[in-house]
């Protein structure tokens, strides 16, 4: 955990976390920050907070004190956003401070009245109010639902122009720095890396409020942006800002000119053929991500397809249906709106083929408007004839592309 000065009368304090499930559900290889705001004006306010891990709150009281920051200074609590990861420390500070007021939106009010039993000294705001702190800090408060849930919100500091804003343009990712003032091409790619595993792993379901989220931090007119994931970006805050245009543009478009390869196998006929069209696909110098299922992990498949213009579905049939771990993969590519990706779909089967049917309710259900060439299914192993055919239609699918 560490204390950074952002601006006069601005402290960011922060940890960085490993080894857990973000939401219970993603795995983050690389781990990921937490970002909390101590702005002191005549009055003390703190903006967002950390989860309630093991230890975590108690070590954000004790960096509040070397920040000089005393718990009972802290007069408001502004909550962009209600996530546990957020908020998930106000249960321990009010057992230490009851004189604060919690600063929301009204959807916000209602959930911390559930989630913490808190109904008094809670103020609702709504986009364009203010808060003076006194000592020329003012913060404005600017509503942005769905990102990514329907009470998050972002917080602007008049004076320095810095815009708090919570989960939009976070990332996932520990580093050794704070800002982007050196970012080195290498420091860049894996930012965009991390944040295009954080955009497709939490906020895609969303990427049309999202991008309206954009549209209104660009009214802002910021110098700095301090979101609550990843690094403060005050040197060149468009390039965060273009990163998350593109996550955007992947999601409701098409990705990069690469591939992805979803595939799974049971008993070694399906991987065979995968085998074979991975090394005809990487000989044509094409950018290749391939995913065995179960064995990759949905947060690794979510980036991957976001990424990709081009989508290979490899899967035997089981029981009359669909792999059951490339179907589950797909159902969550489903619901995480990932849209319009041109696609080709292969695979074996015994005494019946069941993959085009669950294929297609898949595709109809979420409306993903993905453009297929012909699905190829083949009996048992393929053969030489088989292959030469899927081999034809990646090329096809390569046209489609464009690559």
């Amino acid at each position: 955990m560490s204390i950074v000065k952002l601006e006069n009368g601005i402290t960011k304090v922060s940890a960085n976390l490993g080894g857990i499930l973000f939401e219970g559900m993603w795995e983050i290889p690389n781990g990921v920050s937490l970002n909390s705001y101590i702005v002191k004006g005549d009055k003390t306010a703190i903006i967002d907070g950390f989860g309630d891990w093991d230890g975590v709150p108690e070590k954000l009281f004790e960096l509040l004190k070397e920040a000089d920051v005393e718990i009972n200074e802290i007069k408001y609590l502004i909550v962009n956003h209600l996530e546990p990861d957020h908020s998930g420390w106000i249960k321990e500070f009010k057992k230490i401070n009851t004189d604060f007021e919690v600063v929301c939106t009204k959807k916000a009010a209602s959930i911390i009245k559930a989630f913490f039993d808190l109904e008094e000294n809670v103020r609702v705001v709504k986009t364009g109010d203010t808060l003076d702190l006194g000592n020329g800090k003012v913060l404005e408060f600017h509503e942005v639902p769905n990102v990514h849930w329907p009470e998050t919100m972002m917080t602007f500091e008049k004076s320095t122009r810095t815009a708090f804003t919570c989960d939009l343009f976070g990332t996932f990712g520990k580093t050794d720095y704070d800002f982007d003032d050196n970012l080195t091409d290498e420091d860049l790619k894996y930012l965009d890396e991390e944040g295009l595993r954080y955009f497709s792993n939490v906020m895609m379901t969303f990427t049309s409020q999202v991008k309206r989220a954009v549209e209104k931090y660009k009214s802002l007119d910021a110098k700095t942006i301090a979101p609550s994931h990843g690094i403060v970006w005050r040197k060149d805050p468009n390039k965060i800002v273009q990163m998350y245009k593109d996550y955007i543009e992947y999601a409701l478009g098409y990705g990069r000119k690469e591939i992805t390869i979803l595939w799974g196998s049971m008993y070694g006929r399906t991987e065979e053929a995968v085998k074979e069209i991975e090394e005809y696909i990487e000989g044509k110098n094409i950018k290749l991500n391939v995913h065995r299922l179960p064995e990759t992990n949905w947060g690794t498949v979510l980036k991957s397809v976001l990424s990709s213009s081009g989508v290979i579905i490899a899967a035997p049939t089981y029981e009359y249906q669909m792999f059951p771990p490339v179907a589950c993969a797909l159902e969550e590519i489903g619901r995480k709106k990932i849209l319009k990706r041109h696609a080709l779909a292969f695979g074996s089967y015994g005494w019946t083929s069941g993959l085009q049917k669950e294929l297609d309710d898949i595709m109809n259900r979420y409306k993903l408007n993905w453009d297929f060439v012909d699905t190829y299914i083949f009996n048992g192993r393929a053969r030489n004839e088989d292959i030469d055919v899927i081999k034809k239609r990646v090329d096809a699918l390569i046209n489609n592309i464009g690559i």
